[in-house]
């Protein structure tokens, strides 16, 4: 299977300049903080600023206690800051990694007449397709579920979910949003040709036991993406020349 990735979704992940800066920056920090600890409580350095005089003049005893509250609160600060740093150092790695999506992921087990674009544009305003997939069936379009421990509610039309940072998300019934993302994806593909329209399924991929079908989107297990497409029937109306012309359509919109 061919996998065309979108070039939007490359540009927006942070460049690696950035993941070795916030690297460095929180190396320099958490080593900064220990140097200070091993300062204050190693050596002993603060000592030099106790009184030497049994009536310590004012200036001596803002210095003194200048360098106290720094010596004791400078080791904390930069040890956050440096901690806080590498997470964004590590989150900015994450970002860089690739996004792969429940086909990619079976890509070896996916014939070699199926071609899949992720993140795909159509142009008409909407959000972008996760994944879509062109082979002799057609088109399918796949998107992912939530985790299922993350789902708070399942309406008919939205759905809660916690995300990462703690907070509740209202989404779309993720089994509406794909089977409209396929519509999309029809109306799309067979717009060049009025008298012709591209076959184009649905199916959410997740573990989620309490999630079932509907006449326009399938559920399947993360393992069954590939046994799905293929038990798809073909589109005898499908050529050569119409199925290059969805593909041309689709590394344009790339």
């Amino acid at each position: 299977m061919q996998v065309i990735v979108s070039r939007h979704a490359q540009a927006g992940r942070p460049s690696r300049l950035a993941v070795l800066s916030a690297i460095l920056v929180g190396v320099l920090c958490v080593t900064t903080s220990g140097a200070v600890l091993w300062l204050v409580f190693g050596v002993g350095f603060l000592e030099l600023f106790n009184p030497t005089t049994a009536r310590p003049s004012a200036g001596q005893l803002v210095v003194g206690g200048l360098a106290w509250a720094l010596g004791l609160t400078a080791p904390a600060a930069f040890g956050i800051a440096g901690v806080a740093k590498l997470a964004t150092a590590h989150d900015r790695w994450r970002a860089r990694r690739p996004r792969i999506t429940p086909a990619v992921r079976l890509a070896r087990a996916i014939g070699d007449d199926h071609i899949v674009a992720t993140n795909l544009r159509l142009g008409d305003g909407g959000k972008s397709i996760p994944e879509l997939v062109i082979g002799p069936f057609g088109a399918a379009v796949i998107e992912e579920l939530p985790p299922p421990g993350a789902v708070l509610s399942r309406g008919v039309r939205s759905w809660e979910v916690r995300v990462g940072n703690g907070r509740i998300r209202v989404i779309d019934n993720p089994l509406e949003r794909a089977a409209r993302d396929a519509d999309r994806a029809r109306a799309w593909l067979s717009n060049e040709d009025s008298d012709y329209v591209v076959k184009t399924y649905a199916a959410v991929v997740g573990r989620d036991p309490r999630i079932t079908r509907t006449a326009s989107c399938a559920v399947l297990a993360p393992d069954q993406v590939a046994e799905w497409l293929t038990s798809l029937p073909p589109q005898r109306s499908l050529d050569d020349a119409r199925r290059n012309r969805g593909v041309r359509l689709v590394r344009e919109a790339l």
